[in-house]
């Protein structure tokens, strides 16, 4: 069935069937997301007059859909269900096709998944991102042994959450940290994000405890070490890799860079930040740090690539990290980042 075709036919006999279907599946959508939630906190998010939340709600509720009470609305499990089978088509209802494959030649790559919201007001929108990074790589991937490179991150530790034991189905996984990076808050180093991801699906995970900065005289040395040989051998064997991409400023701030190299990388118009690089908006490398594990140049030989960053604040990072991505890495985002880096693009 071509599901897109036959909206497009639905929508010529009966516009306001879809609008109504959209409206209703964000009303349970955030319901889902916030309750219990009152309706006036409700109708700010949607941007909708209290009076016709209200007339929709109370549909909603007669359906047995959802409940209210004095500490807000909140989805009944027949409403848990009915959210369920809506996400599986309500990409195609938002236009959602079109949007990936408009985006998808702007970045010259070949895959774009995108989902309904905007994480940098609404963080479930993460969790969305990781379950739809689930359901692909349950698509997508071999039978047998698979090793997964993951970075660090918080975009990726909440990605990390929503994996689950699915992905094993007639597979060994084996999760390891893409590159060194000790240093960082523990809950969002790449080992801590391994281990969460390992144990959500069954799988197994390496550890790779290396220093996030290392000089050029402790570097060459650091790779002979019986206890990081092993792991840096299993990651250059990945066939997946799955990383996020990051403002340069944010990046360089919670890393507690040293203030120098922040003046260079303002100086020099940093935008994004990726595997320890940091690029303008042409996507030119500006600054790198040596960290020990994958480099960008190795992502060409990977079958799989995922990257994973959503919100409009991130628009400007994306589309400066994409000049450097492989054309068969799969971007994975939201719709706010998407609407962000179609605007004003032509084709």
């Amino acid at each position: 069935m071509d599901v897109q075709n036959d909206l497009t036919w639905i929508e010529q006999l009966a516009p306001d069937f879809l609008t109504t279907i959209r409206q209703r599946y964000l009303i349970l959508q955030r319901i889902h997301w916030l309750g219990p939630v009152g309706r006036r906190t409700l109708a700010q998010e949607l941007e909708l007059s209290e009076r016709v939340l209200r007339t929709e709600t109370d549909l909603l509720k007669a359906s047995g859909l959802i409940l209210s009470s004095k500490s807000g609305m909140v989805l009944t499990e027949g409403g848990q269900e009915v959210l369920t089978k809506l996400d599986g088509i309500m990409s195609s209802l938002m236009g959602f096709p079109q949007k990936e494959k408009r985006l998808s030649k702007l970045l010259g790559i070949d895959h774009v998944l995108i989902v309904s919201g905007n994480s940098d007001q609404q963080p479930q929108v993460l969790h969305r991102l990781g379950q739809l990074l689930n359901s692909t790589l349950s698509m997508l991937l071999p039978d047998g042994r698979n090793v997964i490179a993951a970075m660090g991150g918080t975009t990726m530790a909440a990605v990390a959450q929503e994996l689950t034991p699915v992905l094993s189905k007639d597979r060994q996984l084996l999760f390891v940290p893409a590159r060194g990076g000790v240093g960082e808050r523990v809950d969002i180093q790449a080992n801590a994000i391994c281990s969460q991801m390992a144990q959500n699906t069954g799988g197994e995970h390496r550890s790779l405890y290396v220093p996030e900065n290392v000089s050029e005289q402790t570097y060459e040395p650091l790779l002979k070490e019986p206890s990081i040989k092993p792991v840096l051998d299993l990651i250059a064997s990945a066939n997946v890799v799955v990383h996020s991409i990051g403002g340069a400023m944010t990046m360089a701030s919670r890393r507690h860079m040293p203030t120098e190299v922040v003046t260079k990388l303002q100086q020099d118009h940093a935008v994004a930040e990726a595997f320890g690089y940091f690029f303008d908006e042409d996507g030119q490398v500006v600054y790198k740090i040596p960290r020990i594990g994958l480099q960008i140049l190795d992502l060409t030989e990977i079958p799989y690539v995922f990257a994973i960053a959503a919100g409009a604040n991130k628009a400007k990072a994306v589309q400066a990290y994409m000049h450097n991505a492989p054309h068969q890495t799969w971007f994975i985002t939201d719709e706010a980042a998407a609407n962000s880096l179609l605007k004003g693009a032509t084709f």
